[in-house]
């Protein structure tokens, strides 16, 4: 491989591109299954404690924004710094809430940061890495954020244990924001003196052939898909090279002026992305919720949680091996099946005589599903970004994907408050599965299977 093709050494950059995404995974992994508990100690609810969980992913919605303006605008580092105090704020007003509306107020917040801080490191990994691990390295991040997810509900279960209150996991919050405050102050950029690198020769010459394109002639290739090119390997590269310049003359875009520009991939495989988005919400929300509804204790609950969550985590590696050896769609599509089926299956269990133990089996099995399309989104985003200015690209994409997020636990709320949390599981099973079938029919089409030349 040449030196134009691997540019960066991802080793070199694995403390300061990883370990300030970790720590605040971490924090966040300890709050998520307990926000539940929380609203319900603070006097809500069932349907009520559903919305105030689903608040994270609306304040990620919201997040999306202003995220690609404000990285484009302060860089990536800047951006995880500036998050990673928003954060420490917002889970003050957490802790000291007197009410489940502050509680959800500080919850959004979270949302908010969190969104801004994912989409600065998955814009540097989206401009700085070669395409021909892309997979392989977006799914290694989404690895990152699951190790934190796993991690994080044990050091919650295990303050639970030692102070007797679930308001003592936010706290581990606060000292992960801290820590990654620090880290991203004190370690070197990891940007700084870093050119974007090419993709390899068919990346570099559909680039080349892309800049004598009109405007209109780039939009209608996109619309023609991987049909335009007459080897498997171009139609690869140009699916990702053929989205239109409007929203990428500046680097910082209005997040509506590029999902204008880019229209035709968001609303087809962008609502595919939008459904991966609400069956991840809905396991994250639905899990806590049926927890407390069948008489599991917070500990437990944290316990079951971040065991499932090891699982999530130990399959990120392979995830990307399978993205870049085989292509996308056999990652996307298996792992939405398993999320539908899994929704569906627990749907019946809730009144059974073993229900604690099929809760448990259903957990485990909804995060194989997860875990076999880790670091998904991050790589179809990536395949679909300009490479040079990605951020707007991937603020957008981010967006769609972030609206079924914040979409799923809302309607898990209201489907629980109107009938009852086991018709709000069959129904989010049965997305899940219209999902699949949007994946296998679009994901070809925009981001068609990477030949193995490149491997």
């Amino acid at each position: 491989m040449s030196n134009m093709q691997r540019p960066l050494n991802l080793r070199s950059i694995a403390l300061t591109a990883f370990l300030p995404t970790l720590l605040f995974s971490v924090g966040e992994g300890a709050i998520i299954p307990l926000i539940p508990l929380v609203a319900n100690d603070l006097g809500a609810t069932l349907a009520v404690a559903g919305v105030i969980a689903a608040m994270i992913m609306f304040g990620e919605l919201v997040g999306d924004i202003p995220s690609g303006w404000i990285v484009a605008r302060i860089g990536e580092r800047n951006s995880m710094i500036y998050a990673s105090l928003v954060t420490i704020g917002a889970v003050i007003i957490c802790i000291v809430a007197p009410s489940p509306l502050v509680l959800g107020l500080g919850i959004f917040l979270i949302g908010i940061a969190t969104a801004v801080f994912a989409l600065a490191r998955h814009a540097f990994m989206t401009s700085y890495v070669p395409l021909v691990y892309r997979a392989r390295a977006l799914s290694t991040l989404g690895g990152v954020f699951r190790a934190g997810w796993f991690v994080g509900p044990f050091l919650s279960a295990a303050l639970i244990h030692l102070t007797g209150s679930t308001q003592a996991a936010f706290w581990v919050f606060i000292v992960c924001c801290v820590l990654a405050v620090a880290t991203l102050v004190i370690l070197p950029d990891p940007t700084r003196g870093l050119a974007t690198p090419g993709a390899g020769p068919a990346r570099a010459g559909s680039e080349q052939a892309g800049s004598g394109r009109s405007g209109p002639a780039r939009a209608g290739s996109e619309q023609t898909g991987s049909e335009r090119s007459g080897s498997e390997q171009a139609g690869s590269e140009n699916a990702a090279s053929a989205l239109p310049d409007a929203a990428t003359s500046g680097t910082a875009a209005g997040l509506f002026q590029t999902i204008r520009a880019h229209r035709g991939v968001l609303v087809r495989l962008g609502t595919g992305a939008a459904l991966v988005g609400a069956m991840r919400a809905s396991r994250t929300a639905m899990l806590p919720l049926w927890a407390v509804s069948i008489g599991v204790s917070a500990p437990d609950t944290a316990l079951i949680i971040g065991i499932a969550g090891g699982i999530d985590f130990l399959l990120f590696y392979v995830s990307g091996q399978i993205m870049d050896r085989f292509g996308r769609i056999w990652s996307a599509v298996p792992s939405m099946i398993g999320l539908g089926l899994g929704h569906v299956a627990l749907a019946f269990t809730h009144d059974l005589p073993s229900t604690v133990g099929w809760f448990i089996g259903v957990a485990m099995f909804l995060a194989l599903a997860n875990g076999i399309g880790s670091g998904l989104l991050m790589t179809l985003g990536a395949d679909l970004a300009p490479q040079r200015h990605p951020a707007p690209f991937l603020g957008a994409w981010r967006f769609t994907a972030d609206f079924g997020s914040a979409a799923a636990p809302l309607a898990v709320a209201g489907i629980t408050a109107l009938a009852s949390l086991s018709i709000a599981s069959g129904i989010i099973g049965v997305f899940g599965l219209f999902g699949a079938v949007l994946l296998g029919r679009y994901i070809p089409r925009f981001a068609p299977h990477r030949p193995r030349s490149l491997l």
